[in-house]
């Protein structure tokens, strides 16, 4: 058997998420635990070089983790053949212009979401990676959460009987950076910079409900920038131009209701940072990031409002946990070797650009909603070169 080394081009990976998630949590973890086992029994071993703007921290992170690749010359990397794969976790302002230079030099392409700025050139960055023949693909991380797969595990098995609705509850308490240094970069603040909760959330919650609930035929939406202003990493105060809030509701093809709250002003009364509550006929489910309770039918409490006397019942007690059964591993790592395989040995991998600019589709239509005040419907978005 076989191993086979695959250089991989690493643009922005010096950003909070790039360097936490995508190389050290995925791709450093991947060559320390021998590479990614093929179906022929070949492996394939990840050679990053990391591509950024700071010479000394690309120098840093290198050291750190026993990589000996790095350039501030992305023209320079993407000229090399050995490089085979793009990956971009810039901003997203930057993002699609990286996109564009590396389907031109020929490299399969995976990125972080969004994919551009606006869903034409989403659309427009799909159909040039599918004329020019490339494989691609765009992070939908939550999607292996362990939470969300014990909630998909659930839905495949009938658990719920006909699903009624869903309610995702998104988001923590941001702190302003005044007398609490900030979670979160100062850009998410700055719809200039492309920030904002929906642009940054609503595509994920385009993947979320898509492939586990259904098809979103119609949204409403209400945005809201609860804090007013926030000090950015220099100490310096400025106005927050993006929305840190958004209220939304989705009706599905199907019938089934979502209700999506997402927000970086709320302080968190819930068992996770993320929690989706689905109710069914049968059934009902409550999943984290990482745990699941259910209570079936026959193990509801009969529920009485009479506010005159103390509540009766302690509700939480009437749940389950969903049992592991498997063993869960790193969200992004799990779609790297996902995609590691579909460029190598041609294993299937539907999550590509497309997907990708559905999601802007979302959030561009939710911003309309907020705007306009009503209800949008959500039309097919195609790639002209497969339609």
């Amino acid at each position: 058997m076989g191993t086979h080394k695959i250089g991989v081009i690493m643009n922005g990976v010096t950003g909070r998420m790039g360097t936490n998630q995508h190389l050290i949590r995925s791709i450093v973890a991947i060559r320390e635990q021998g590479g990614v086992e093929l179906a022929n029994g070949n492996t394939v071993i990840p050679d990053p070089i990391l591509v950024g703007r700071r010479e000394a921290r690309l120098e840093e992170l290198a050291a750190s983790h026993g990589i000996t690749r790095w350039t501030t010359n992305l023209e320079e990397a993407l000229a090399d053949d050995y490089n085979q794969i793009y990956f971009d976790s810039q901003t997203t302002v930057r993002r699609a212009e990286g996109i564009r230079k590396a389907i031109a030099a020929g490299k399969h392409i995976y990125c972080e979401k969004p994919t551009a700025t606006n869903l034409e050139e989403a659309i427009k960055l799909s159909e040039l990676a599918t004329e020019a023949g490339l494989k691609n693909g765009v992070v939908q991380d939550k999607l292996y959460l362990p939470g969300l797969m014990k909630l998909k595990r659930l839905i495949d098995s009938g658990f719920f009987g006909e699903i009624l609705s869903v309610r995702m509850e998104f988001g923590y308490w941001v702190f302003e950076g005044d007398w609490q240094e900030g979670q979160r970069p100062s850009w998410n603040y700055r719809k200039e910079d492309g920030g904002g909760i929906i642009v940054d959330m609503f595509p994920h919650w385009s993947y979320v409900i898509q492939h586990l609930f259904g098809t979103i035929r119609s949204v409403s939406c209400l945005g809201a920038t609860h804090i007013p202003k926030r000090l950015d990493e220099k100490g310096e105060t400025y106005k927050a131009t993006a929305d840190d809030a958004a209220y939304g509701t989705f009706e599905l093809e199907n019938g089934i209701i979502v209700q999506a709250n997402s927000s970086w002003a709320v302080r968190v009364n819930r068992d996770d940072l993320l929690t989706v509550q689905v109710d069914g006929t049968e059934g009902s489910a409550v999943a984290g990031l990482r745990d699941c309770k259910v209570q079936h039918r026959v193990n509801t409490p009969k529920a009485v409002w009479n506010p005159d006397i103390p509540n009766p019942f302690k509700f939480q007690d009437d749940w389950l946990d969903v049992p592991e059964n498997q063993v869960f591993d790193n969200a992004f790592k799990v779609q790297w070797e996902m995609f590691l395989k579909h460029v190598v040995a041609d294993e299937p991998y539907d999550l590509d650009l497309m997907e990708g600019a559905k999601g802007i589709q979302l959030a561009e239509i939710a911003l309309q909603s907020w705007e306009e005040r009503r209800w949008v419907d959500v039309p097919k978005v195609k790639n002209k070169v497969n339609a």
